[in-house]
Order: structure tokens, then sequence, then C-alpha cells
């Protein structure tokens, strides 16, 4: 049963090797969707492209369902998936940051990492901010650990911040993409910008 790191005796290197491996062809496929454009990622904000919205809805909603159906055939722990620790102010002020960061500068940390690999000069630029950024966090982090470390709820998953079950927030969440993607298709039609997307 997975996840296969949790299995006794499994070792490290290889689980390592089988990160580093899935990291490569995460990137590999971001960049054969298009994603080491910033124009084509600024799209999403702008509403002329929104390939993003709609591949990272259809990830997620793949990675939930088929999440669940390996659970329900005993193929996959649920309890020993990793989930991020939740801490709400922290969330909420960096979500602002990053969102500003990610239309600023046309990538988030991935894409930008994708972008990067391939030699686009201004994802270098993006890279650059990035780390200088890390280091003003690190070496500020005492003045503002309190915020940073402020509202902790834990590793908790938003269904059961919402009180649903799995399978319900699992419908949900799949009628949100239907009507996510319903909603970006007339956003394209809306503020199409044919000279920017014919060269993408």
């Amino acid at each position: 049963m997975g996840p296969i790191s949790s299995v006794p005796g499994f070792p490290e290197w290889l689980d390592l090797t089988i990160a580093f491996l899935i990291g490569v062809g995460f990137g590999f496929a971001l960049e054969q969707a298009g994603f080491s454009s910033s124009r084509k990622l600024a799209g999403m904000f702008y509403g002329y492209d929104t390939t993003v919205i709609k591949v990272f809805f259809t990830a997620a909603i793949v990675a939930l369902v088929g999440s669940q159906f390996m659970s329900y055939f005993g193929l996959l722990d649920l309890s020993k998936v990793f989930v991020n620790e939740y801490y709400v102010k922290a969330s909420i002020v960096g979500g602002v940051i990053m969102g500003a960061g990610f239309i600023m500068g046309g990538f988030c940390p991935g894409t930008g990492l994708s972008a990067l690999s391939i030699g686009k000069i201004d994802a270098m630029v993006f890279f650059i901010g990035g780390l200088t950024g890390a280091f003003l966090f690190a070496e500020s982090f005492p003045f503002i650990q309190n915020l940073a470390n402020d509202s902790y709820k834990g590793p908790v998953k938003i269904n059961e911040i919402m009180g649903l079950s799995t399978g319900v927030f699992t419908l949900i969440l799949i009628v949100v993409a239907i009507a996510m993607f319903w909603v970006a298709e007339i956003a394209e039609k809306k503020f199409a910008r044919p000279d920017i997307t014919s060269q993408l």
C-alpha cells in the first residue's frame, strides 16, 4: 500500500531519486504545455488565456479522484500522505505576496524554474528575485515570526474545515471546476488578445 516511501526498508536514496524524476517530469510537462511563457501565464489574470486555470484544476481533480479510488481499493493509505500545516494569517499574507509576484513577474516558482531551464532571460531575473525574497524572509523572520506562527490550525484539509466528507467535497470541486471552465471560455472570448496568443 502506498505511499511507497512509507514501506519498511524502502531506501531513502531511491525515494529521493523517484522524487527527482517526478520533478523533472513535472517541469517537462509545464514546458510542453507552454507554461514557460510569462505572457501565457499573465493571460490568466487578464482573461485572454485561461490555460493555467484549466490545467491546474484538471490536475487537482484527477489527483483528488484518483487518490480516493486508490484509497477505496486499498492501494493508498491517505493517513500517511503529507498535508501542509495551516497557518491562517501567514497563508493570507503569503498568498497576497505570491499573487503580486506572479502578476508582476509572470511566473510562479514552478513555471519560473521551467522557463529558467530553457534559458528565458525574464525567468533568470525572476529567479534572482525569488532568491532575494527568500533571503530577506530568512533574515527578517525574527521580526515576523509571531505573524508567521499565528492562527495555527495544524495539518487540516479543506473538507475537514468545511465539515464535509471527502466524497461530497470531491463532487463539489468537480462542479466548481466545470463552472470555472465555462467562465474561462467566456473570458477568453471577451478579452481575446490575438496579437499575443498568436505568438504563444
